[in-house]
């Protein structure tokens, strides 16, 4: 037979001369009779040889559930194992195939091991999982390369997508695509009008390194809609579409020949916008298309005038005098009835001298309430003395204390200014309709408000005019403040406010975007407002905008919801702006209506704040005992839900609540509880942890997520339980709490109603809804608003009260530092500290403004 000796060739000359006598002896690897004695030997000529990989494992990703096989071949070896992340995989894990090599009669093994998604998440604080295979021959062994297993996804969301844009013909376009973030990455291509665009049949189209699209020329053909699309092998993303129009900007002809001289001596020439003719939104042609010009006095016709052009423009002369005297008379009406609706209000503003801010105060401390800032018991108010030299009418009655507010909200179904018997008028601080349910169900009748809830406990309203005023809902860290003159004067409006669940209310979301606040509506939508109002709720988010791009979302009347800002990114000409704190998001709007705070991340470091809640029966009579965990945004109306809710269900908080950063990296939530006394307690869980998936935490849509945790004691005489509660996100760190409580008698004061402290009132209308008194407050403008070279006016207040960030919109209004104040109200409203602004306007130096302190006690 022939022999082949292939790569041995290269070998040593005794292998070979070995080789030869092997096979000169008759000896054979497939006759019946050898073939039940000779198995896997390795040839003694050759059992000097280290193994050499024949098939390595290569790089691979796991595409959703499905799991990977690596794959490792070497001759000659006796062994194959895999070692994955430093470890051993077990042998019973290796699917193990061996034959003889043909050509040169060595044994050849081939091993192979599946890879699951749940075995790669499982590794905590690596990049990534590696695996290699190690060969053993009778001489060593040899490792082959690292493979690495990934597992494969592509985000929704692009990183930046494509604008539309309008250019002229010839001009060049970019058009810039970020793809979203994807292991592996994402390769792109572009598309027109759902056509792909190839560069190679095109030469006008150019896609850069960076996956941007570019046209060298516009022509009129690329106009259209351009979408870039991006897929790996987990999926296919598509941009949202944006489209180029190639306009043509108009062109004049030539000036077509002077007219014949006319009748009024005048001669006339006019020219065409075609050349080109404007296309596709193009510009008109710029300039005259008529011209005139005076002929000479050889050239004008003679003509005489008559009796008609006398009586023309005697005509003319009588209709302008009576049109002249028709406006006077229409002005000096207006004047008449405007003076008459200025009269009754004019003193109204005096009344504001005899109040004092008003110091909302708990009924009873709270164990948990950070955001509430205790009022300290010697503070000062801010007071100045009333210049009644500039009234012009006086009031007679008694002045009432702001700190009446028992007396504030009388029900009557009169108007706000009800005259008095000698004349004077007196102002009614917003009193509420007769009937709560009439004021709702006329609300909800209206077509814009087919989902108003009618439920009066997540709703507030109240009658306000020019005075202003304010409306809470309690326990939400929701409110709207209208400040005075932002009604304007004649005017009274019925104001409600009321927050949507957000089962009722579903915003779409898409990608990575996350709904971060309450779905909140102040209205009714329409009203004419002189001046913002400031919309003040919580939201979710880390506060920290270079791993955000949050969106404010208004809804329309036809019930689309609408990006209206984008923070970061405001226009001060635009009728909204915001401010965003670390818990709340304050938002100044000129038009009332449904709105709702949507972010969405630009990387995995984003995280949204998710506040953790323990409940467990007040009363256990059974060997069965559960533990209720709600994961749930950390906004305060989310709180109280849930507190109500258990209240229902008869539970009871069994530790304080626990505030926890939720990643944008499509993990899920695990939950587990560990470390109870065997001898007393077991778990009834099957599994060692319960799992929330990422996306029913992160869309924000769900708004009272929770798991059981069912427990179960040996016996009845058991009450107490320790235990440790861990909770973390896949691939994240995590944190643990220790529960320590008796389930029959814990007296700990952890009942709900300490969390819910807020007890102000849900409207308050005129002085009683603000810290500053009036007079105080239009004082402090008049001095501040007029600039200063040195700089102590608006500026210096907004800087010293941290507000600095806001300069470019403080100064497009009309009154920089009213716009101020009424941002300090908003977050001063429950603390009342007046000691912070007094101290900033002695820094300021403005001794005009007259302010001075006096304690609680002399007010």
């Amino acid at each position: 037979m022939p022999l082949h000796l292939g790569p041995f060739v290269r070998w040593r000359s005794g292998l070979v001369l070995a080789w030869i006598c092997l096979f000169s002896s008759g000896f054979t690897f497939t006759g019946g009779e050898h073939a039940a004695t000779v198995t896997h030997p390795l040839p003694a000529a050759f059992s000097d040889l280290l193994p050499h990989f024949l098939v390595e494992p290569d790089d691979v990703y796991i595409v959703k559930n499905k799991p990977v096989t690596l794959t490792c071949r070497s001759t000659p070896a006796t062994q194959i194992y895999f070692k994955c992340n430093g470890e051993w995989v077990h042998q019973d894990q290796h699917l193990i195939e061996r034959d003889v090599d043909p050509a040169t009669g060595l044994p050849v093994m081939q091993v192979k091991i599946d890879i699951s998604r749940q075995q790669v998440e499982k590794i905590f604080g690596l990049d990534d999982y590696w695996c290699q295979c190690v060969a053993w021959s009778t001489t060593g062994t040899q490792k082959s390369q690292k493979a690495y297993v990934r597992i494969a996804y592509l985000r929704k969301n692009f990183e930046e997508e494509p604008l539309g844009k309008e250019v002229a013909l010839d001009q060049e376009v970019l058009l810039r695509c970020h793809p979203p973030e994807g292991v592996p990455p994402a390769e792109v291509e572009w598309q027109r009008n759902e056509e792909l665009i190839d560069p190679k049949t095109d030469p006008n189209f150019f896609i850069t390194v960076d996956h941007n699209l570019i046209i060298k020329q516009a022509r009129l053909a690329d106009t259209g809609n351009y979408t870039c699309v991006a897929k790996n092998i987990v999926a296919r993303r598509k941009s949202s579409s944006a489209t180029v129009i190639v306009y043509v900007d108009g062109g004049w002809s030539e000036w077509s020949k002077w007219s014949p001289c006319g009748a009024d001596c005048t001669m006339w020439r006019s020219r065409e916008c075609t050349q080109p003719t404007p296309s596709t939104g193009g510009k008109e042609c710029q300039g005259l298309d008529l011209q005139s010009l005076n002929c000479t006095s050889e050239q004008c016709p003679q003509t005489a005038s008559g009796a008609e052009d006398v009586a023309l423009y005697v005509g003319i002369v009588a209709v302008a005098l009576c049109l002249t005297l028709l406006l006077i008379v229409l002005v000096l009406v207006y004047r008449r009835k405007k003076e008459g609706l200025d009269a009754d209000v004019a003193d109204s503003s005096i009344l504001t001298t005899g109040f004092q801010p008003m110091g909302i105060k708990p009924t009873k401390p709270g164990v948990w309430a950070p955001r509430r800032a205790a009022r300290s018991k010697n503070s000062h108010l801010l007071t100045i003395q009333p210049d009644l030299t500039s009234t012009t009418t006086s009031y007679q009655g008694t002045l009432r204390s702001r700190h009446e507010v028992t007396g504030k909200f009388s029900v009557s179904n009169g108007p706000l200014l009800e005259p008095l018997p000698n004349g004077s008028h007196t102002l009614h601080n917003g009193k509420l309709p007769s009937d709560p349910n009439d004021f709702m169900n006329r609300l909800s009748s209206q077509t814009y408000f087919k989902t108003l809830p009618r439920d009066n406990v997540n709703t507030s309203y109240g009658t306000f005019n020019f005075l202003g005023g304010r409306l809470t809902l309690p326990n939400t860290g929701i409110s709207l403040l209208i400040p005075p003159e932002a009604i304007p004067r004649g005017k009274i409006y019925e104001i409600y406010l009321t927050i949507q669940k957000k089962e009722d209310m579903r915003l779409p979301l898409a990608g990575c975007q996350t709904l971060l606040s309450p779905v909140v509506s102040c209205g009714p939508p329409g009203v004419m407002l002189t001046r913002p109002v400031i919309l003040s709720m919580d939201h979710c988010s880390d506060a920290c905008l270079e791993n955000w791009t949050i969106r404010l979302k208004k809804q329309s009347y036809e019930g689309m919801w609408e990006d209206v800002l984008q923070l970061g990114e405001e226009v001060v000409s635009e009728p909204y702006y915001c401010q965003l704190e670390a818990e709340t998001c304050r938002v100044f709007t000129e038009q009332l209506g449904r709105f709702a705070l949507v972010g969405e991340s630009l990387s995995m470091a984003a995280s949204k704040r998710f506040k953790l809640l323990l409940f467990a029966p007040a009363y256990c009579s059974t060997l069965e005992y559960n533990i209720r965990v709600y994961c749930m945004d950390d906004t305060q109306d989310l709180l109280k839900e849930v507190m109500q809710m258990e209240r229902q269900l008869g539970g009871r908080l069994i530790d304080e609540p626990h505030v926890l950063l939720f990643k944008d990296s499509y993990h899920n939530l695990r939950l587990s509880i560990h470390d109870m006394p065997q001898a007393h307690w077991r778990s009834k869980l099957l599994a060692g942890y319960q799992e929330i998936p990422f996306y029913h935490i992160w869309s924000g849509s769900q708004r009272t997520l929770n798991c059981t945790f069912t427990l179960e004691r040996q016996s009845m005489s058991t009450c107490d339980l320790t235990c440790t509660l861990c909770v973390w996100q896949v691939e994240g760190e995590g944190q643990s709490f220790t529960l320590d409580f008796n389930i029959s008698k814990d007296i700990r004061p952890l009942d709900s109603d300490f969390l819910l402290m807020d007890n102000c009132t849900p409207a308050l209308a005129g002085p009683s809804a603000f810290q500053i008194p009036y007079l105080i407050r239009q004082k402090i403008c008049s001095s501040l608003d007029t600039p200063c070279p040195n700089g102590a006016d608006w500026r210096l207040l907004a800087q010293r009260l941290k507000l600095d960030r806001h300069m470019s919109f403080f100064a497009s209004k009309a009154s920089p530092t009213s716009v101020i104040l009424d941002l300090w109200e908003t977050q001063h409203f429950h603390s009342g500290n007046l000691n912070q602004l007094a101290a900033v306007m002695a820094e300021i130096g403005k001794q005009e403004a007259m302010i001075f302190l006096v304690s609680d006690g002399e007010c």
